[in-house]
């Protein structure tokens, strides 16, 4: 077995097993959230609005938790969460229980969103935690294929998530999905806890405290004459287009599928077949990273969101609606475009934070990377709600769509010059 392999198993336990048992719970949630909401007696708005706090979490977040990290470490800071989420669903579980006994009043309904704040503010901790301990972890030649695993364990989990929680769902009151959310979180914390130690490559990490302080002039890694938090700003204009096509995906096709008169059976077995083909695509992403650079993956990903909003834009736009026929080739194309586009760009996200990111104080620079492509998770939803307000739900796949496309060209103009270029043997440094 090659050192490359070895190393990747052995990321298993303490890594990638917990990545995709924590994306399980969070995704099985995510769907009985405005259900659990509506029977609490929020208003139908209201409860739409609840999923706007994980995105505020995603975007506040990430800075004060890289700060905490700093100074107590990754593996600490990840426990103390684990076990903070598992008491937050199992008092989430208890909360919908105690509702549904005696009936829900507005105690019930502020505790509930109390969860959902409490939740928000901890789960960027897994991310940044993980992400910070493979940038140690992996070796240059093999980081690209690291943190697509990542990306890739975390798309399984939005699979397989969604599918338990329907069936627990299926079988008593949606609250108690939140008790599958904490029994994997706590077997997520146990794996952190027993087997996230730091290996050999661990050591050469700075001492943690005043020395984990940013420098504004701290130079980027594969860019010297540029501070990194410019390099980070830079290329974050270009990936907040990507995470706007992301989030984008589950509030447009459904909204243009339904203009179009497709039912949510035809809409879910769409998602369900473009889920499979983007799992299937992390890995060769990651092996075209590593080999080609990170251009050879954002370029293509953005260019296929882009065909694919464009598309769905310009064609739903003059659609008829009845055509069931036509509308299900045309969303159910669309979609897999972009699945393709989506699965292809697993990990880019942490793969570029980590090749933005200075060795020193890399958790506080992951942390306000992570904020500024975070602003994309809000950015789509405003996007697409402030259009709708005036033209129809295509012109939003336009506008998209459009983002995308310019962000393609400006990457791929930018990144070579800022990230690390081929690899050329497995113990050569990546140069700029």
């Amino acid at each position: 077995m090659s050192d490359d392999a070895r190393l990747m198993r052995r990321l298993a336990l303490p890594v990638y097993v917990p990545t995709l048992l924590q994306s399980a719970g969070p995704h099985a949630l995510a769907p009985v959230i405005p259900l659990v909401a509506l029977e609490l007696g929020f208003s139908v708005p209201a409860a739409a609005a609840l999923a706007a706090i994980g995105g505020v979490g995603m975007v506040a977040g990430p800075i004060p938790i890289g700060r905490l990290m700093s100074r107590i470490g990754e593996r600490l800071t990840m426990i103390v969460s684990g076990a903070l989420l598992v008491a937050l669903n199992v008092a989430g579980w208890w909360l919908t229980e105690d509702a549904a006994a005696r009936g829900p009043d507005d105690a019930h309904r502020a505790a509930f969103v109390g969860v959902l704040v409490m939740q928000a503010i901890n789960q960027p901790v897994w991310l940044l935690g993980r992400q910070a301990f493979l940038g140690g972890e992996l070796p240059a030649h093999l980081r690209a294929r690291g943190m697509s695993t990542f990306g890739g364990m975390m798309r399984v989990g939005m699979v397989a998530g969604p599918a338990v929680g329907a069936a627990i769902a299926g079988f008593g009151h949606p609250g108690r999905v939140l008790l599958l959310d904490a029994a994997v979180m706590a077997v997520a914390t146990a794996l952190v806890w027993g087997f996230m130690v730091p290996g050999e490559r661990r050591g050469v990490r700075v001492e943690r405290g005043a020395s984990e302080r940013i420098d504004p002039q701290e130079p980027a890694p594969h860019a010297p004459g540029r501070p990194a938090l410019a390099s980070m700003l830079l290329v974050g204009l270009g990936m907040i287009a990507l995470v706007m096509g992301r989030a984008a995906r589950p509030v447009i096709l459904p909204l243009v599928g339904a203009t179009l008169g497709l039912d949510a059976a035809t809409i879910s077995v769409i998602f369900a077949v473009a889920a499979i083909i983007e799992i299937g695509m992390f890995v060769p992403a990651g092996l075209l990273m590593d080999r080609r650079g990170r251009a050879a993956v954002t370029v293509p990903c953005l260019a296929l969101m882009a065909v694919a909003y464009l598309g769905i834009g310009v064609l739903g736009w003059g659609a008829r609606p009845g055509d069931a026929a036509g509308a299900t080739w045309l969303v159910g194309g669309c979609a897999l475009v972009l699945a393709l586009g989506n699965g292809f760009s697993a990990g880019i996200q942490m793969t570029l934070g980590v090749d933005l990111s200075p060795e020193r104080a890399r958790t506080a620079h992951l942390a306000r990377w992570n904020t500024i492509v975070g602003a994309g998770q809000l950015a789509a939803p405003a996007l697409v709600g402030a259009i709708t307000l005036v033209a129809p739900v295509a012109a939003a796949g336009v506008a998209v769509g459009a983002s995308c496309a310019v962000a393609a060209v400006w990457l791929g103009r930018l990144l070579p010059r800022v990230t690390p270029g081929p690899a050329r043997r497995p113990d050569a440094t990546m140069g700029p």
